[in-house]
C-alpha cells in the first residue's frame, strides 16, 4: 500500500539523517543561540492578546505553488510591519521549496522571534537550526518517538532554542506533555491526508494543562477562525498560505492581529 504524504516526507528526511556524518557531539560545544527566544515572545499575558507567527511558505505538497517568487527577507518585514510577534520559515526542499537560505535572509533582516519550520529527526537539524539564525525548532510528534522526542527536545534547550511540538490528537499531546514540552501547537491538518479540520484544536487544548504555551496552526484563514481559537484559549496563531498569497501581507497580518484571548483567562 502507498504511504501517505507525511510517511513518504518522513523517509526523505530519515535517509537524509541517515547519511550525515556530522559528529553533532562535537558541534554542540560551539553552538548557542542567544538571541530573541520564541517561547517567551509567545507566553501568556493575562488579558493579552493572541499572539500571530507569520509564516514564509513557498509551496505546499496538497496544494502546490502558494508564491514561488517571494522574498523572504521582505515578507519577514512587511509581516512584522503587520504586527507578527515571531516568524515561521519553511526550510524543507523538497515538499516546500524551503532553504536554509530563506531563513538566513530572514534572520538578518528581523528581529523577532524565528521558528525553523521543518521535518526535523536528528541532533544535527536541531543545531543547524541555531546556525541559521532560528529562535526554535519544530518537533513533530507524529514522526518522533518517545526517546527521540525528549532527547531533541533537551538538546534544544540546552543551545538555547525553544522547541515548539506539534500534536495532532489526544495521544500526541499526552506524549508531548510526558517529554517535557512547555511550548505545543496543536495541527489542525492531518498530516496523513492533509485535510484541515477547523474545529480539531479546540478539542485537543482542553485536555492541556494552562501552564503550557499553545499555538493553533494550520486552517486559519479569517478573523474568526483567530477568535474561536482565542475562545478555545489558545495563546499564539501560525499562519502561512493566507498571508503568503495576499497581494498585502502587511494588512493581511493586520487583520488577525488584536484579538483578546479567552478561555484560558480566567
Amino acid at each position: 500500500m502507498a504511504g501517505t504524504y507525511l510517511d513518504r516526507i518522513e523517509a526523505v528526511h530519515r535517509a537524509r539523517a541517515a547519511q550525515d556524518t556530522r559528529e553533532w557531539r562535537a558541534r554542540v560545544e560551539h553552538i548557542h543561540f542567544a538571541g530573541p527566544r520564541l517561547d517567551a515572545a509567545l507566553v501568556r499575558e493575562r488579558g493579552g492578546d493572541v499572539k500571530v507567527i507569520a509564516e514564509v511558505k513557498r509551496r505546499s505538497p496538497s496544494k502546490g505553488w502558494l508564491h514561488e517568487h517571494l522574498d523572504a527577507a521582505e515578507l519577514a518585514r512587511d509581516y512584522v510591519a503587520g504586527g507578527a510577534s515571531a516568524i515561521s520559515v519553511l526550510t524543507d526542499e523538497p515538499h516546500f521549496a524551503g532553504s536554509r537560505a530563506d531563513l538566513e535572509a530572514v534572520a538578518r533582516s528581523v528581529d523577532v522571534p524565528l521558528l525553523r519550520k521543518d521535518f526535523t529527526v536528528s541532533e544535527n537539524d536541531v543545531l543547524d537550526a541555531a546556525e541559521m539564525g532560528a529562535s526554535g525548532v519544530l518537533l513533530i510528534a507524529a514522526i518522533l518517538d518517545d526517546e527521540e522526542l525528549a532527547r531533541l527536545g533537551d538538546l534544544a534547550g540546552r543551545i538555547g532554542l525553544s522547541a515548539l511540538v506539534e500534536v495532532h490528537d489526544a495521544r500526541d499531546a499526552r506524549r508531548a506533555l510526558a517529554s517535557g514540552a512547555t511550548l505545543i501547537g496543536v495541527n489542525q491538518r492531518d498530516l496523513h491526508s492533509f485535510e484541515v479540520d477547523a474545529t480539531h484544536a479546540a478539542t485537543v487544548i482542553a485536555d492541556l494543562p494552562r501552564d503550557v504555551t499553545t499555538v493553533a496552526e494550520s486552517g486559519l484563514r479569517t478573523r474568526a477562525d483567530v477568535q474561536r481559537a482565542a475562545l478555545a484559549g489558545f495563546d499564539a496563531v501560525l499562519v502561512g498560505e493566507v498571508f503568503v498569497t495576499s497581494s498585502n501581507p502587511r494588512q493581511a497580518v493586520r487583520d488577525f492581529t488584536g484579538v483578546s484571548r479567552g478561555a484560558h483567562d480566567g
